[in-house]
């Protein structure tokens, strides 16, 4: 297994170093969001296909090289020797699309505003911008890490598992209903915006729609559809297939462990989205702008900060 999570770890902080140069020598976070992206989908590719490329390059000397994996047998069935199992192609999928629309939103946002507010105070200096950068790396390793262990294990182990299992229908549905949640609350909020420059109403906050359910409606959906993708991994992880797969004896150590691998991805996204850096430093500014408003106690009165009401 650690041949594969280093690798791919390394690579999440070589890229991020790469970045982090020419952007700290131009003071710019511009294409910050965006490596962070390019980090989560480079990382994902390396750790379902290392194996094969490993594979590759130890027979060129023989010459007949082991084809690619390919993605349609691995959603069709369990898969021969050298194949991907459809719980790895699904969540390397799920995590994929999830970065490239993070990605591509906060790039577009950036683009038309010109800069990003969380970096006014960092981004003259190199050492606090630097931290900015591993932060980023170390936010996608941990965020990765359900996925990455799950790439490691050889397609023996899933040969060994049902088809279709109870956590992977659950996790599934977590994610799809996360990701939903996310991307409505995004478009909301962006045709709120727009409908604001365009005059079409003069308010100052979101109380429509989603927002009305939840004050946070897309950290929300953020936090499910990771806790999904953990679902699923460490439903794998914690069998008697996958303890055999990552290398452990099994019993109540070793299921831990992969527990805590599973896990690590939903509670650091959570901890960082309720503590850190989205519902504090969304809520401070609002609290700061509107706190002494009737209407906006109000809202915040009757709304849920972060898990939705009915």
């Amino acid at each position: 297994m650690l041949r594969t999570l280093i690798p791919s770890l390394s690579l999440a902080y070589g890229i991020q170093a790469a970045v982090a140069i020419p952007s700290i020598l131009a003071q710019s976070e511009r294409f910050y969001d965006l490596s962070g992206s390019l980090t989560y989908l480079s990382c994902t590719a390396l750790s379902l296909y290392l194996p094969t490329l490993r594979a590759r390059v130890g027979a060129t000397a023989i010459g007949t090289k082991p084809p690619w994996p390919s993605i349609l047998a691995a959603l069709t069935g369990k898969g021969a020797a050298g194949s991907l199992n459809w719980r790895q192609v699904a969540l390397s999928t799920a995590v994929s699309l999830w970065a490239v629309r993070l990605g591509s939103y906060l790039f577009q946002r950036i683009s038309a505003d010109g800069h990003d507010s969380r970096f006014d105070s960092i981004r003259n200096s190199p050492p606090k911008f630097l931290g900015a950068f591993v932060a980023q790396a170390t936010w996608v390793s941990l965020c990765l890490l359900p996925v990455l262990a799950l790439n490691s294990l050889p397609v023996s182990t899933f040969a060994a598992l049902p088809a279709l299992a109870l956590t992977d229908i659950i996790g599934l549905s977590l994610y799809i209903s996360g990701l939903a949640f996310e991307v409505t609350a995004d478009r909301q909020k962006d045709a709120w915006v727009q409908e604001k420059k365009q005059k079409k109403h003069e308010e100052d906050f979101l109380t429509r729609g989603l927002w009305s359910k939840s004050r946070h409606p897309n950290y929300f959906g953020e936090s499910m559809l990771w806790t999904g993708i953990a679902t699923v991994a460490g439903g794998v992880l914690v069998s008697n297939a996958g303890q055999i797969g990552m290398g452990l004896a099994g019993g109540l150590g070793g299921r831990a462990l992969a527990m805590v691998m599973a896990g690590v991805s939903p509670a650091f996204v959570t901890f960082l989205l309720l503590k850190v850096s989205g519902v504090p430093l969304s809520e401070n500014k609002y609290d700061q702008k509107y706190g002494n408003r009737k209407d906006y106690q109000e809202w915040k009165k009757n709304t849920p900060m972060f898990i939705p009401k009915l």
